[in-house]
């Protein structure tokens, strides 16, 4: 990377930062704002006439008139893709695809910049995904097949599934098999682990650490990382890119009402044949709900109202001078259980939390009362989390009751201390917290400060000791660290829909101004009150977890994602780094600020979690929310409830969704599993196909 593009994107990130704070405004809104309008427009008018009669643009023209619709073939691997016709006379599954009306322009090359400029736009595309690409496989996490043939044929390669670079998947639970049993774990290896400039290094024993041996795994290069993010800061501030990106995804919003418009009788035909199948019996995950708020409000009052009849002599608070029994801390919080109700229980979000992060989080204290918090809603408390862990199991009671919901609740590991892993493992193993319709993911929150304030860490990287190496050690020697083990274990990847992995969490709006790059400080260096910024959070838990998962894949275990809260609030530069680390995103709001990352999060089919309930009472406005809009476009979006509590009042992949669901577009899709319509299936995949396509043939004009 030279200087000259370092410096570039380092402008663009202090221009992010600066913006931050300002009114929530789109790229396209203010007209100065607009890079095909003005100046560039009065360019690109100027460049077409002065070389409109030039053969060198003429050859270039005739290679750009329509472009055909091209589509990979399931099982053919080849440096060339095949076109729509030849798929579906090869294809059984595609030919079950009903007749419908495609959408298609015709006519020459029009993408709204210049003809160099749309092969420059190209190549730089090309290498955002290959950047991604390149840091899914390394960390074990997903890309998806289809864009990985098309950047195999832009690069005349053979394009070849690789089953090793996916996520590996546990088994699922058998029938009558206890998931708490800990007489299969395997062997011991008695590894040597060394955290070295805030990443877990293996070595065979202490001899090959002192040597500097570490075993063959893959380790994060720092300076190629911050090489490979510069570039994208870069592009996503470059005009032209923004240019034919902006008109892309305008291009994608309209198709999509036209063939709405065009084929949804068809469509509603396809589900109407369709026995036993409908929108309230196909299968729902929430992916994204956070454990401490996954109830409803009347479901927790409930509970607060039932243990204080049962349980009202039951000593439940100690403090280094006095135990109180359920009864006297009410008494003490002058609080009667029966006058409670949903109303004075002040546990959900309106309009005083908005743009009030500390405000929200204060929700989570019932009546205000941060007491009743600890001992409802935490694992660690006088009862040992007894409470928590019955209203966990009676949430999953109401999903396994409703049979086609299932959740994926997030409990919270800060990194304080070393022994938060053994504890919040021994919890759940002796509460024994299972449901087969609960998943679970472990959520970081970003608060090293509040720990370094406290005195609690000396340096971030403790921190960062203290969140990963535990799970290392649990990982390498399983026999000596058994209910960490089960609790991983069972936290596992039952398949790639309901996904187990690691979140990082907390307030996005607050932003530290440091610019993530090889100069920052090292964590053992980062000794400060100052919390690092968020993608120094994002590159150290993305560093850990490719290792990590390189390790359990050599045992034969499950793998993790990684999967944060980005795109809430802050800088655009969140997405960014989250579009190199993470496997999916739960939020997503400010993708609608950077057609850029907007079209490249379309492009790879990155997974986003989106929750409208959660950001109108927080950052934005119900009515503003993009998700119907990302929707239209094609991004990969679905429904979440975020926190229940805070804004309700009210072989598992293979049998849910049929046994080709790996696959992508209409081949993976069985319509008496998942409720979709083929035709809807069809047109999604044929136009990513399509958008893949036109990055190719900008890349064949170069040749």
């Amino acid at each position: 990377m030279d200087d000259a593009m370092r410096s570039f994107a380092e402008k663009v990130f202090a221009s992010e930062v600066k913006d931050e704070d300002q009114h929530e405004i789109s790229p396209f809104d203010a007209e100065e704002d607009c890079p095909i309008s003005n100046k560039e427009m009065k360019e690109h008018m100027i460049h077409k006439e002065t070389e409109s009669d030039s053969g060198k643009r003429k050859k270039r023209l005739l290679k750009l008139k329509t472009i055909a619709l091209v589509v990979p073939l399931v099982g053919k691997s080849s440096t060339k893709l095949s076109t729509l016709d030849e798929v579906i006379s090869s294809n059984v599954l595609y030919q079950a695809v009903p007749k419908f009306q495609r959408v298609q322009i015709t006519g020459d090359y029009a993408a709204g910049v210049t003809v160099e400029d749309f092969e420059s736009v190209c190549r730089g595309l090309y290498r955002a995904l290959c950047i991604r690409e390149k840091y899914m496989q390394k960390s074990l996490q997903r890309f998806p097949k289809t864009p990985s043939q098309f950047l195999r044929t832009i690069e005349n390669e053979v394009w070849k599934p690789n089953d090793d670079l996916w996520p590996v998947f546990a088994p699922v639970v058998e029938d009558g098999e206890d998931p708490f049993r800990s007489d299969n774990l395997p062997e011991n290896l008695g590894y040597h682990l060394e955290m070295k400039d805030g990443v877990i290094y293996i070595y065979a024993d202490k001899a090959a650490a002192a040597r500097g041996e570490p075993k063959d795994l893959p380790y994060p290069n720092l300076e190629v990382f911050t090489d490979d993010m510069n570039f994208l800061l870069a592009l996503i501030a470059q005009g032209p890119v923004k240019s034919y990106t902006h008109r892309r995804l305008k291009f994608l919003s309209f198709k999509f009402s036209m063939h709405e418009m065009l084929n949804e009788m068809e469509e509603l035909k396809e589900l109407k044949k369709t026995p036993h199948r409908d929108f309230y019996n196909c299968r729902k995950v929430d992916t994204h709900i956070h454990a401490a708020a996954c109830m409803n409000q009347k479901h927790l009052l409930r509970f607060i109202k039932k243990s204080y009849r049962v349980d009202a002599e039951r000593v439940v608070y100690k403090s280094k001078d006095k135990s109180l029994t359920l009864k006297q801390l009410f008494e003490h919080l002058k609080l009667d259980p029966y006058d409670l109700t949903v109303d004075s229980l002040d546990v959900h979000a309106g309009r005083q939390t908005f743009q009030r992060f500390d405000k929200f989080n204060a929700k989570y204290n019932p009546v205000g009362a941060s007491e009743l918090r600890d001992l409802y809603l935490k694992t660690e408390n006088a009862i040992n989390g007894d409470y928590f862990a019955t209203i966990i199991k009676e949430v999953g009671s109401d999903l396994e009751d409703a049979k086609y919901q299932y959740a994926e609740p997030r409990l919270s590991i800060y990194g304080c201390s070393p022994d938060e892993w053994p504890k919040l493992a021994s919890w759940f193993n002796k509460h024994r917290v299972y449901s087969p319709n609960m998943k679970w993911m472990i959520q970081v929150p970003r608060i090293y400060d509040v720990f370094r304030k406290k005195n609690f860490l000396p340096h971030f990287e403790k921190m960062l000791e203290n969140i990963f190496l535990p799970v290392f050690q649990a990982t390498i020697n399983p026999q000596d660290n058994k209910e960490l083990s089960i609790f991983l274990r069972h936290n596992r990847l039952y398949d790639d829909l309901q996904i187990t992995g690691f979140d990082s969490v907390d307030d996005e709006s607050k932003h530290s101004g440091h610019m993530f790059c090889t100069k920052s400080p090292k964590p053992h260096e980062w000794s400060h009150e100052k919390n690092p910024s968020y993608t120094y959070y994002v590159y150290y838990m993305y560093a850990n977890i490719m290792v990590l998962n390189n390790l359990r894949r050599e045992r034969g275990m499950n793998t993790f994602l990684f999967r944060p809260h980005c795109g809430e609030a802050g800088a655009i530069t969140h997405l960014l780094a989250a579009f190199m680390t993470a496997d999916n995103i739960s939020h997503g709001l400010n993708l609608k600020k950077t057609p850029v990352l907007q079209y490249l999060y379309f492009l790879a089919q990155v997974p986003i979690a989106m929750s409208p309930l959660s950001n109108n009472s927080l950052f934005l406005e119900y009515a503003k929310n993009p998700l119907h809009d990302f929707h239209q476009k094609g991004l990969m979006v679905s429904l979440s409830t975020d926190d229940p509590m805070q804004f309700h009042y009210t072989k598992e992949k293979l049998h849910i969704l049929g046994k080709n669901y790996q696959e992508e577009g209409p081949q993976g899709n069985d319509i008496h599993k998942t409720n979709v319509a083929q035709i809807r299936m069809a047109y999604r995949y044929e136009t990513w196909c399509y958008e893949l396509n036109l990055i190719a043939e900008g890349l064949k004009t170069t040749e």
